[in-house]
């Protein structure tokens, strides 16, 4: 059903966002959905770019645009290969994709256990609001946002919408990270591309005459990547975070007297919690009860919560990880100076964050690039372009060691500590 009067989104990447339809615009403001207001994109990069306090909801509402874009496209052209049936599914996953996430985005999924996409399948399932508007489209509509999420949809250019090597999700996130943290990678020519995709023997393809368009698009994400995603501040940040939470889970495990904590955190500690818990945590939430945790008698996580709320985070030095038997002597040299090196001490590699580049073969389901010819032939990107094959072929690392620099001054043990790292 369409809306009588069309909505409209300013939006600084895309212009303007267009709602026609009532079951996108009622998603938009059910409960669930407004949610993604209060949990920032990019987690915790705002303690590296200022700037970026964008959020889940301004980007799911891009990918909802991208998607909604190339459909139109599609139909305008009138490809016979694009099944005009699919288009409230391909816009309704493209919405709701993220809608999953937790507070500071991928921060705290490690120590928790919990996935964000496990989540935003449950979400879509189980959360009252949102299910009695898909059912109303079709008694299965529910499931089948899920199998796309899942990957196992029967309509695989559905699939390579929201989750592929060239999907809505990527090329929104790219431009609007870009913006928000005030850097130039990660621009690149959007209309250009969204000019030459193509619906063909069923998954989305692009015409070759764009190959040098993807080329951009994949080299701005090689250096968002670099330059932005694994940048060691916000690194150092992340794992301040998620430290914060594994105290706080220890310390609840050993049933430890907080002067205060939170209903909803308390089911995060514990197995099988479910979603009216999950949906209530958001970043002001955390902030909350990290201001509470400043507090707290342990010494630990009162430290830690401090750092994170006045951002005094931890410095970093260049360290190869395979050394462990010199990893083991520094955790032995701290814990015999008081600091305890589980929660003082991180070798972190880029190689353990959730962001991937270009690697056809190795992403498991998501679908490579193919570029179609003038034969009518589809070739994986990789195979034609030697800039792209460049990019593979680097496993570039950066190993840091990141420590509380501040600690090792008060103790004037700083001098020893890095003679120790360096190996003298």
């Amino acid at each position: 059903m369409k809306l009588q009067e069309e909505k409209v989104f300013k939006d600084p990447i895309h212009q303007y966002i267009y709602v026609q339809d009532r079951l996108i615009w009622d998603l938009i403001n059910t409960k669930g959905f407004q949610r993604l207001r209060r949990i920032k994109q990019l987690g915790t990069s705002y303690y590296t770019f200022h700037g970026a306090e964008h959020s889940r909801f301004s980007h799911s509402l891009g990918v909802y645009e991208i998607t909604r874009k190339i459909i139109s496209l599609f139909e305008r052209k009138q490809y016979k290969e694009w099944p005009k049936e699919e288009r409230m599914l391909a816009l309704v996953t493209a919405l709701l994709h993220d809608i999953g996430h937790g507070p500071f985005s991928h921060s705290i999924e490690k120590v928790f256990q919990v996935n964000h996409e496990e989540w935003s399948k449950r979400i879509i399932i189980e959360d009252e609001d949102i299910r009695q508007l898909l059912i109303q489209v079709d008694g299965q509509f529910p499931q089948y946002v899920v199998d796309v999420l899942n990957k196992t949809y029967d309509t695989s250019i559905v699939i390579d919408l929201i989750s592929s090597q060239l999907d809505a999700d990527r090329m929104d996130y790219l431009l609007r990270d870009a913006y928000y943290t005030g850097v130039n990678y990660g621009t690149y020519d959007l209309e250009r591309i969204l000019r030459v995709l193509r619906p063909y023997q069923g998954k989305l393809v692009v015409k070759d005459s764009g190959m040098h368009s993807v080329e951009d698009y994949l080299m701005s994400r090689y250096q968002m990547y670099w330059q932005v995603y694994f940048h060691p501040v916000t690194r150092s940040s992340e794992i301040i975070l998620r430290k914060i939470f594994a105290r706080a889970k220890e310390l609840y495990s050993n049933q430890f007297s907080f002067s205060m904590l939170f209903e909803p955190i308390k089911h995060l500690f514990e197995p099988g919690f479910d979603i009216q818990a999950y949906m209530v945590l958001d970043d002001p939430f955390i902030y909350t009860q990290f201001y509470f945790w400043t507090k707290e008698k342990d010494p630990i996580l009162s430290d830690l919560t401090t750092r994170f709320l006045h951002r005094r985070l931890f410095q970093y030095i260049d360290f190869t990880p395979y050394e462990k038997e010199k990893l083991e002597e520094i955790k032995g040299f701290l814990q015999s100076n008081g600091i305890d090196p589980m929660y003082y001490l991180e070798v972190d590699s880029p190689s353990d964050l959730p962001y991937d580049i270009y690697r056809p073969g190795k992403e498991g389901r998501i679908s490579p690039i193919y570029v179609l010819n003038q034969q009518g032939e589809t070739i994986e990107i990789s195979k034609q372009s030697e800039i792209i094959v460049s990019i593979m072929g680097r496993k570039k690392t950066d190993h840091k060691l990141f420590y509380p620099a501040d600690i090792l001054e008060e103790k004037s043990i700083a001098s020893t500590f890095f003679a120790l790292v360096k190996g003298k």
